[in-house]
């Protein structure tokens, strides 16, 4: 290093440059190739592994926007529906074509399901044209409308499979990528850092031997030009142009260094002042931020109801019922969870904000969602914990009606049994496989990965800190739905409870 610098230091400024402006280049070379090769990476490869898949989506979908056409006009057999199926047959078809059928492309198990897409869709698409042109009175039209039914379950068939192929391999190449992936970025960041320090290196070798000394020089000519000669000497390591220059600038200064001392303590008092000023400026932002996020926290929470309350009253006058009733349910939720600080609560008013949060949802999904409470016990004349019933609906909703397309139903069931409180919720939904309810369950037993059912596992962790016998049973079948059940002591509100009964 020792070498290199001495050599730095005897070469011309315009040799300095040069090098420094070849290293840049090299540096922007290697960015601009990493850049492609990234491109190439993320713009094109996997561009390509979404396009396969958004292809094998829109077969799919055509396939059964195609079929809920042939419902509709078999339904109603009107110009316009017919119109509408010829026209959903043209999508299906021309989503069908559009797919590449290259066995290069494709692969084996892919071009053998497009093949078979290919082959039924266009037997089925005879069927479909001579039942829509026949007479629908005749013997024959039942045989083929019911044949077309089982052509339609084929198809569709086959387009999930082709779907759930296309996955797979698309997949299996992103997998394939990842390595690249990886290695680009790393090789990019190692020679980044290469270059990186070469720069810095060479940027701070032409800051000492040219930007320092024409600073220093610049310096003590402005201090020179306003009759200050008491400085020090300009000091350059290199034997260059500006080596020279400043040899010859040191022969030229040598005055009073007294003054020069003065002038210097005056600049550091001015600096000193001006660190001061700005410190002081800094306080007056900071004063600033604070009264502005005081004014902030000033907005009373009261201000969220009292709005939505007029918007319900507004609502209410202008015949709006559903909104009017959606407004006061989702008022009714927001004051209970905000205002609502006891550890229990009646029975009736868990139920009544689990009542208006299906409202809710049954306006977002619609008949998809159904709630059926049955509760066998007097709602008014029983504790339960604060907020433990609507986060298992909504873990329901979310996780089990929400993903199922037909939708589903949500059960909640209460009742008591040997001074115990009986609360389940039940959905239809999709359910869990046995590997997540074992996952679940070890959470909440203390055991394995606690970000495992984070919604249970803090109501079950609740209830086990204000009641030690409380219980938290969990039935699940795959496809078929999940159940939660919580038991509790059952708690009287005219009853007396000793601190060992919580």
């Amino acid at each position: 290093m020792g070498k290199i610098k001495s050599f730095w230091n005897k070469i011309k400024i315009k040799n300095k440059l040069s090098i420094f402006t070849g290293i840049v280049i090299l540096a922007i070379l290697v960015a601009i190739i990493f850049d492609a090769v990234l491109i190439r990476l993320f713009v094109i490869d996997v561009n390509n592994i979404m396009d396969d898949n958004s292809k094998a989506g829109e077969i799919v979908t055509a396939i059964d926007r195609e079929k809920e056409a042939f419902d509709q006009f078999i339904d109603s057999k009107t110009y316009e529906n017919k119109e509408i199926l010829l026209k959903s047959a043209k999508e299906t078809e021309n989503a069908i074509n559009s797919e590449q059928f290259d066995y290069l492309h494709l692969g084996e198990n892919r071009y053998a399901q497009l093949f078979s897409i290919r082959t039924s869709y266009g037997e089925y698409s005879k069927y479909r044209d001579q039942l829509i042109n026949s007479n629908m009175e005749s013997p024959a039209y039942i045989n083929t409308l019911y044949s077309l039914y089982s052509m339609q379950e084929y198809l569709q068939s086959y387009g999930h499979r082709y779907v759930d192929l296309t996955l797979k391999e698309s997949n299996g190449r992103y997998k394939k990528l990842i390595p690249t992936v990886y290695a680009v970025p790393i090789i990019a960041i190692t020679m980044s850092i290469l270059l990186l320090s070469v720069i810095l290196e060479i940027s701070q070798m032409m800051n000492k031997s040219i930007t320092e000394p024409v600073l220093k020089l610049a310096s003590a000519s402005r201090r020179i030009a306003a009759n200050d000669f008491y400085i020090d000497d300009v000091e350059s390591d290199s034997k260059d142009e500006l080596g020279e220059l400043v040899s010859a600038f040191n022969k030229m200064k040598y005055a009073t260094q007294e003054y020069i001392d003065a002038l210097e303590k005056r600049r550091e008092a001015i600096e000193k002042l001006h660190v001061q000023e700005v410190e002081k400026l800094e306080v007056e932002k900071q004063l600033e931020a604070m009264n502005l996020e005081l004014l902030k926290n000033q907005v009373n929470p009261h201000f969220l109801f009292n709005t939505l309350n007029v918007i319900g009253g507004m609502a209410n006058l202008e015949g709006a019922e559903t909104t009017e009733q959606m407004i006061n349910s989702l008022s009714f939720i927001f004051r209970y969870n905000l205002k609502n600080q006891e550890k229990e609560v009646f029975l009736f008013q868990e139920l009544k904000v689990a009542s208006d949060y299906m409202y809710l949802q049954k306006m977002r999904f619609g008949d998809r969602v159904k709630y059926i409470p049955n509760c066998l016990v007097e709602d008014d004349k029983v504790l339960v914990p604060t907020f433990t019933l609507q986060p298992l609906i909504e873990n329901s909703i979310i996780h089990g009606i929400s993903p199922k397309v037909e939708g589903g139903s949500v059960y909640v069931d209460v009742s008591k049994k040997d001074d115990k409180l009986y609360i389940t919720v039940k959905d239809t939904g999709v359910g869990m496989d046995d590997d997540m309810v074992t996952r679940i369950q070890d959470s909440l037993d203390g055991k394995g990965d606690h970000s495992v059912g984070i919604g249970l596992g803090n109501i079950y962790r609740r209830l086990k800190t204000m009641y030690a016998d409380a219980k938290m049973v969990i039935d699940n079948k795959l496809g078929e739905g999940t159940s939660v059940t919580i038991i509790l002591p059952f708690r009287d509100p005219d009853k007396n409870y000793n601190k060992e009964n919580d």
